[in-house]
């Protein structure tokens, strides 16, 4: 593939079942900002701070683990992945008003573009894929100036 470049950003981070969930927002919010998503949508924003907040909720509630948060950004979409050691993949369930839970991966697949679930070595991981509907972010403008239509100055 000549001439083409595929440009992508990523972030790790694991997060203890006793401090989590707060402190992987706080984490999550920190590398939107740095994408400039705050300003250009914040709406986005809001799905991913809540999604996290599930997913890391669901490994330390559900798997009895902890979660291990993984952030990609690949100029398209942004892949919010929590993994986790249960070998059991979770599956949307019919929300039942006498419940307080259950309703994690139902929002989830509410708020996300995309999401799947795949088993791994560890147990199982969590995907939910995010495409901005705001502007251009600054750091995916064009560097160069576009060229010059003859006659132009």
């Amino acid at each position: 593939m000549s001439g083409t470049s595929i440009k992508a950003k990523g972030w790790v981070r694991t997060l203890p079942a006793s401090a989590g969930v707060r402190a992987g927002r706080q984490w999550t919010l920190h590398h939107l900002e740095s994408l400039g998503w705050p300003d250009s949508d914040p709406e986005t924003v809001d799905a991913v701070l809540l999604t996290v907040s599930e997913l890391v909720t669901n490994a330390h509630v559900h798997a009895h683990s902890d979660a291990h948060l993984v952030l990609a950004w690949d100029s398209r979409c942004l892949h919010v992945s929590v993994g986790d050691s249960s070998p059991y993949l979770p599956a949307p369930r019919e929300p039942d008003p006498a419940r307080t839970s259950g309703r994690g991966l139902a929002l989830v697949g509410a708020l996300a573009d995309t999401w799947n679930v795949h088993p791994t070595a560890e147990g199982k991981t969590v995907t939910a894929c995010f495409t901005p509907s705001g502007p251009a972010r600054p750091a995916e403008r064009p560097t160069e100036r576009p060229a010059e239509r003859p006659g132009q100055r």
